[in-house]
């Protein structure tokens, strides 16, 4: 397909196709003329996957780089591939780290038995989140937590379970990507709507 037409499948201008292709984000076509080029699917993939980390994601345009070549690198590990796409991605800082609430994450990460890596930003954020939460007055320890990481053990499966079936590098990432970053607000909105329906089944008496 011509430029136009890539342009036209993916909803991406033509200049920033353009732009990707100068800095290296979007592989070369094939080219047919001094002046044309050739794209397949490949790049329309590669081009959504950028859309995502650049837009969704919102990562610079050197960071995007940064992942793609990882990417690229870690094609054949699916689990380092994961790892990448679903958000382990640096350089993460985490600044004025709660210690409290790190040796709590990591007391409920080995009791769990996870094979999370130590240097993960969700533990990082898990940890800053029970310092919020101490700070205001309402601690949660460890035993808490656990029927909380349960029922994530079973999304986390029903995540998994999206992508079996999927071959291709960069459809795989772009299809974790997606769905770690766009399924997360249907999740909330899930949790806060069987929220409210057990607060009108426990006190709502009938009101709607």
């Amino acid at each position: 397909m011509r430029i136009s037409e890539l342009s036209r499948l993916s909803g991406v201008s033509v200049t920033t196709i353009k732009y990707y292709l100068r800095e290296g984000l979007l592989p070369a076509g094939r080219q047919r003329s001094a002046t044309q080029a050739e794209y397949d699917g490949h790049h329309l993939r590669r081009l959504r996957l950028i859309r995502a980390l650049t837009g969704v994601r919102g990562l610079s345009v050197s960071t995007t780089r940064e992942v793609l070549g990882a990417l690229a690198e870690h094609t054949g590990d699916t689990h380092r591939l994961l790892g990448l796409a679903l958000g382990s991605i640096g350089p993460f800082e985490d600044s004025a780290e709660d210690s409290t609430g790190r040796a709590e994450v990591d007391g409920l990460v080995e009791e769990l038995g996870w094979d999370v890596h130590d240097s993960a930003p969700a533990r990082v954020a898990l940890a800053e989140t029970l310092g919020s939460l101490r700070g205001l007055g309402v601690p949660l320890d460890r035993g808490a937590l656990v029927p909380y990481a349960r029922l994530a053990e079973h999304t986390a499966v029903l995540d998994l379970d999206q992508l079996d079936g999927i071959d291709d590098p960069l459809e795989l990432a772009e299809r974790a990507l997606l769905l770690t970053v766009l399924l997360e607000p249907a999740l909330m909105a899930l949790r806060r709507m069987a929220q409210e329906n057990e607060s009108a089944r426990r006190h709502g008496g009938g009101r709607p």
